[in-house]
């Protein structure tokens, strides 16, 4: 049977982040979710999977740890994604690759893949993921892989042995297609994804999940980045109260203020 893969990657929750009063951030303090835009990426791999007649797997790598603290959060993003309609799920997790970086996800991904002994036809993920935005997983996963890639796209199709997708670059949209095989990256603007149903969530309890480690997978690449600190920017005011009695005094202060600052230049 043909298969679809479907990245899944449980990021750290932007809502929750607590700067200190030094500018620090403790990473390990943050709870993990599911990458928002993975929510997209997982409801058009279920859509294509319901118009195919093809298997779903989501494939997921640990990239922060330690991993006995986070394995409830990776478990649960796991379960969301079983509980829309993915058949089932290959885990990475292993301490060793944590902090993770992009290569290294990357080549986790594609090792277990091989691993498990499947090559899908289609490989969806989502354009960036919440907590570092860099977009790169989809793209070296595919070059590892040997595949096509197509990056950004906002509509997608798969028929005739090619992916057909509409790519949305900002200033223009353009429609470009690819053999299969092919690694695929999509927008939040592809579709709604649906919540799951009572019924689907207490079915995704009893679908398979393999868990591996990189000592079970072998010849892992390590990370190649060491993470020494992760800080917030702080944006302090400057609290300026400026007077005047009258409007047009008030605005000539100001303009003079936003002079000395830079901000303007007569």
């Amino acid at each position: 049977m043909d298969v679809i893969a479907v990245l899944v990657k449980a990021s750290l929750n932007p809502d929750v982040i607590r700067v200190e009063p030094d500018g620090s951030i403790d990473v390990k303090s943050i709870p993990l979710k599911i990458s928002d835009i993975d929510r997209n990426a997982v409801e058009e791999a279920v859509r294509l999977k319901q118009k195919l007649g093809w298997k779903l797997i989501a494939v997921s790598v640990a990239t922060w740890g330690p991993i006995s603290a986070r394995m409830k959060d990776l478990k649960l993003a796991v379960q969301e994604a079983l509980a829309k309609g993915v058949d089932e799920a290959i885990v990475v997790a292993d301490d060793s690759i944590t902090p993770g970086d992009q290569l290294t996800t990357a080549h986790a991904i594609k090792t277990a893949l091989e691993r498990e002994g499947v090559r899908p036809k289609l490989i969806l993920a989502g354009e960036a993921t919440i907590d570092e935005v860099s977009s790169q997983v989809p793209g070296r996963l595919a070059a590892l892989l040997g595949y096509n890639y197509i990056s950004f796209a906002r509509r997608l199709e798969v028929e005739g042995g090619k992916v057909i997708a509409e790519r949305d670059l900002e200033d223009y949209v353009e429609v470009v297609e690819a053999p299969l095989p092919a690694v695929v990256s999509v927008t939040q603007e592809i579709n709604d994804p649906r919540p799951p149903t009572l019924l689907q969530i207490r079915r995704a309890a009893r679908k398979p999940v393999k868990t591996v480690t990189s000592s079970e997978l072998g010849g892992l690449e390590k990370p190649r980045r060491r993470i020494l600190e992760v800080r917030g920017i702080q944006v302090k005011r400057k609290q300026v109260i400026l007077e005047g009695d009258s409007l047009e005094e008030i605005a000539e202060k100001l303009i003079e203020a936003l002079v000395k600052e830079g901000v303007l230049r007569l």
